[in-house]
């Protein structure tokens, strides 16, 4: 972690960073100057979305591996992957993590996960993809929730301005903290403080409610808090 101008400057490595939220927030990540591991279980696959990124944010800090060479010696570690397959990949890379760092998980179990529609939320032992993410992950390592609102699309197109709100959750205030001045970092993003993780049952039951939102609208719906300002 380096400081340029008084902002922080991060190593993110995303899991299921070929994907379409994990690229774009490696879009969003670079542009807004920090260094970027796209993570893959195929190292190639990751390597060319790298280049992609790069080329399209003039970014010369992206790069790609797989998702355990990804996770290793990163600041924040987002998990973007399908929420099926959240164990498994958070299994795979948890002799690469490290006491101090962050899980940002970005998973929603949505209905597709056991077949069914993705304007369906599916029920977790845990209480929600985020706890389960705590159960799995190695002890000293955070595990904050967030993203769940932003549209990929969106994300993206480095030129669309955002303008929208993703709430977050976590156990920790300092770990909190931390991943509101990264993803502040991002041009028209606020980060607004949802509570604890256990909250995080609450917000990943908004996606399923804008992706019905943008099936009947044909939009890419976002969500914004009153009041704050």
């Amino acid at each position: 972690m380096t400081e340029t101008s008084g902002t922080q400057t991060r190593t993110v490595a995303i899991l299921g960073g070929t994907g379409n939220l994990g690229r774009g927030m490696a879009v969003r990540l670079a542009k807004a100057g920090h260094r970027v591991v796209i993570g893959s279980r195929d190292a190639d696959r990751a390597t060319a979305s790298a280049t992609e990124v790069a080329q399209l944010t003039g970014s010369a800090a992206v790069t790609g591996a797989d998702n355990g060479d990804a996770a290793d010696g990163a600041d924040v570690v987002l998990v973007a992957v399908p929420f099926a397959n959240q164990a498994k990949t958070l299994g795979s890379v948890k002799d690469r993590l490290r006491a101090g760092q962050i899980v940002l998980d970005a998973c929603v179990p949505l209905g597709p996960a056991i077949g069914g529609r993705p304007t369906q939320l599916v029920g977790v032992w845990h209480g929600s993809a985020a706890q389960q993410a705590a159960a799995l992950v190695p002890e000293g390592v955070a595990v904050v929730s967030g993203l769940h609102t932003l549209s990929a699309d969106d994300l993206a197109d480095p030129n669309l301005p955002l303008s929208q709100d993703t709430l977050i959750c976590g156990d920790r205030k300092a770990d909190k903290a931390a991943v509101t001045e990264l993803l502040s970092s991002i041009e028209g993003l606020r980060v607004v403080d949802a509570g604890r993780l256990e909250m995080s049952r609450m917000v990943e039951g908004i996606t399923p409610i804008l992706i019905g939102i943008n099936i009947r609208n044909k939009v890419h719906s976002g969500f914004r808090i009153t009041g704050l300002d």
